[in-house]
């Protein structure tokens, strides 16, 4: 007689070939972009850059995102999403490769930094909506809270080491090796996504072209309160929180916590924290799924606070590990419910719309950080983030919709499938 067949212990049922190699892939990448963030403004500091340049050149990376998110989330409803990720990942690969060997080669001009960091940049607009509407779509609804947070904490522990190890790196062999490894880290992941199995993929019914998909996505979103609310928080959420982490952090790590090794140690915290609220979404299923999230987004005022009084290292710690428990809760029931509403063949337009409106303010918030700390001093200017931070929060809560959303139950598999539309691509980010 033959035995049965026996399943790996540790690999669950539901995580198939396509969501196993998303979820590799986004740790290769977050354990490389995690040091880039803080190499690249500790790269600008030591050419005697300001302030100022530090948020000229992560404004650079942020305005492509203004300017071709939407595209790219057309073009991910249009095209294969993992060719569209593949492509993009090649992008950041090169564009980082070029500036680490500028800034080891030395002196590397403003401009320069700008240019490469916007390519970066335009490599992350397309990849984004892309690798939402995979991930999403890689998972069925009775698993998506699971899956979810699960490849939320491999994708944030691997920022853990990411932030540690490239703070750690800057000050024993300086940024632009840190930068390398970033580029190497994109090429790993790029491979790896380049092997997802597409072959049972129906091929998607041609639209309209490009601008009634674009219409088609915008229906969508305004549509739905719920939505474009907590968008519009975001909006101003994530551009202060970028700004005084992108910013004032390494400036406050520069002048007050003893360099880059601290302000790497502190976002480590942060991503302890995110894989603490990932392991806790894996076993709680709040009901109302908005109400918990939006109420998470609050302790994100904190770490501004900290920068500002300014805390001594271990302090600071606390306060990043408790925010990314927080915000790592509202990630998994903001993921569950677009998984819920939004309708699959539609995803990655409106998922463009998402982060074209999260980070709409933010190129605008970090080339202002430099401006605003000359005007009103770099404490008073971080208090002003953390305030942003909490009344920006607490008005999306006045949305009905934001504090009745509930979560769906699963379909019964015993059951007759519902009609729905034919699943895309699957993967992950």
């Amino acid at each position: 007689m033959s035995s049965p067949p026996t399943t790996s212990p540790r690999i669950p049922a539901w995580a198939g070939r396509n969501y196993s190699l998303l979820t590799g892939a986004a740790v290769v990448t977050n354990l490389g972009s995690h040091g880039a963030l803080i190499a690249a403004a500790f790269a600008v500091m030591e050419t005697g850059g300001s302030g100022g340049d530090v948020g000229l050149v992560a404004a650079a990376r942020t305005l492509p995102l203004v300017l071709f998110l939407l595209i790219g989330g057309a073009l991910a409803d249009r095209l294969p999403r993992h060719r569209v990720m593949v492509a993009a990942n090649a992008l950041n690969c090169v564009s980082q490769a070029a500036f680490a060997v500028l800034v080891l080669a030395g002196h590397p001009q403003l401009w320069q930094m700008m240019l490469l960091t916007a390519l970066c940049g335009t490599g992350t607009a397309f990849f984004n909506p892309a690798a939402e509407g995979m991930l999403l779509s890689s998972v069925s609804g009775e698993h998506s809270n699971r899956a979810f947070a699960l490849f939320r904490m491999a994708m944030n522990g691997a920022g853990i080491g990411g932030a540690a190890l490239g703070g750690a790196m800057i000050a024993v062999v300086g940024p632009g090796w840190v930068l390398a490894v970033d580029a190497a880290a994109f090429a790993v992941a790029g491979a790896l996504r380049a092997f997802l199995d597409v072959s049972h993929v129906a091929e998607r019914a041609p639209g309209g072209g490009l601008l009634a998909d674009l219409r088609e996505g915008w229906v969508e979103f305004k549509t739905r309160p719920w939505l474009w609310s907590i968008v519009l928080q975001f909006s101003v959420v994530v551009a202060v929180v970028g700004a005084a982490e992108s910013v004032y952090g390494p400036l406050v790590a520069r002048d007050r916590l003893g360099g880059p090794a601290p302000w790497g140690l502190a976002l480590a915290f942060f991503g302890v924290g995110t894989i603490a609220g990932a392991v806790l979404m894996m076993v709680w299923k709040p009901r109302r799924l908005l109400l918990v999230g939006t109420l998470c987004v609050f302790p994100l005022a904190l770490p501004s606070a900290g920068l500002a009084v300014p805390l001594p290292a271990w302090a600071l710690c606390a306060v990043m590990l408790i925010a990314g428990v927080a915000i790592e809760v509202f990630g998994v029931n903001w993921m569950t419910t677009m998984h819920q509403e939004i309708p699959e063949e539609k995803f990655s337009r409106v998922s463009a719309y998402d982060w074209f409106g999260s980070v709409s303010l933010l190129p605008l918030a970090t080339a202002l950080a430099g401006p605003a700390e000359s005007a009103f001093g770099r404490t008073p200017a971080l208090w002003g983030c953390a305030t942003l931070v909490i009344l920006a929060t607490a008005t999306v809560l006045a949305v009905p919709d934001v504090r009745h959303m509930t979560r769906k139950p699963a379909p019964d598999p015993t059951g007759p499938s519902p009609a729905a539309p034919t699943p895309s691509t699957p993967a992950g980010v």
